[in-house]
């Protein structure tokens, strides 16, 4: 489990792909170390396992399921990714509940500068259109931010200076791709919704519309 505030940002030392895996090693500096074999960490927010570490770097093995939902499928060698390390009792919780399980990959679209912020826009899948709700809370690459002007499968995040530099979202340019996670606490009220208010039998009723209609968002 991880709260969506990044903690150091890498760089891909070295990517192997071999048939539908990979192998990715990541290079730190000293601030992001110590690293335990079978520990995770969300990378570009997706949970991945230590399986190989050094003082300055740790290797992460890679599924086809990962790299078919997340984009390290295209990510190469000296790309910088977000990272962060699991959440313990004593940490706080300044972002929201991340579980590193990446739901889609969205795109940017525009990125506006402005004085004091940086506004980007994100096009994600239709299917994720019922998760993300204005003033909610995602996960864009690991990051917890809040999304707002959600409409036709678009949303919009404002960046601060702080974020901007301490994260990658620093290099981004529009057309590339992201890893998305909506909020898992919104996933579980439309489960709930499918089960106590859902038609049954066949394809679920549950709509935005629906759950707006409800008094649920």
């Amino acid at each position: 489990m991880f709260s969506g505030i990044i903690e150091a940002v890498g760089t891909v030392g070295q990517i192997t792909r071999q048939d539908d895996k990979a192998r990715m090693r990541v290079d730190t500096d000293a601030s992001f170390a110590d690293f335990e074999l079978g520990e995770s960490i969300a990378v570009n927010g997706v949970c991945l396992t230590v399986v190989a570490a050094q003082e300055n770097s740790f290797a992460v093995d890679m599924t086809t399921e990962t790299l078919n939902r997340t984009s390290f499928k295209q990510v190469g060698e000296n790309s910088r990714v977000n990272l962060e390390k699991a959440l313990t009792p004593s940490k706080k919780i300044s972002g929201h509940f991340v579980t590193g399980h990446v739901d889609q990959v969205a795109r940017i679209v525009d990125i506006e500068h402005k004085s004091g912020e940086t506004l980007f826009r994100f096009e994600h899948p239709k299917e994720q259109s019922l998760y993300i709700i204005e003033k909610g809370s995602i996960a864009v690459d690991g990051i917890s931010l809040t999304v707002f002007d959600c409409v036709d499968q678009k949303f919009t995040v404002s960046i601060i200076p702080f974020t901007l530099e301490h994260t990658n979202l620093g290099d981004r340019k529009v057309g590339d791709a992201v890893n998305i996670e909506c909020d898992m606490i919104g996933k579980y009220v439309v489960k709930a919704c499918e089960t106590l208010l859902g038609s049954g039998g066949g394809k679920s009723a549950i709509t935005l519309d629906f759950l707006k209609q409800h008094g649920v968002v």
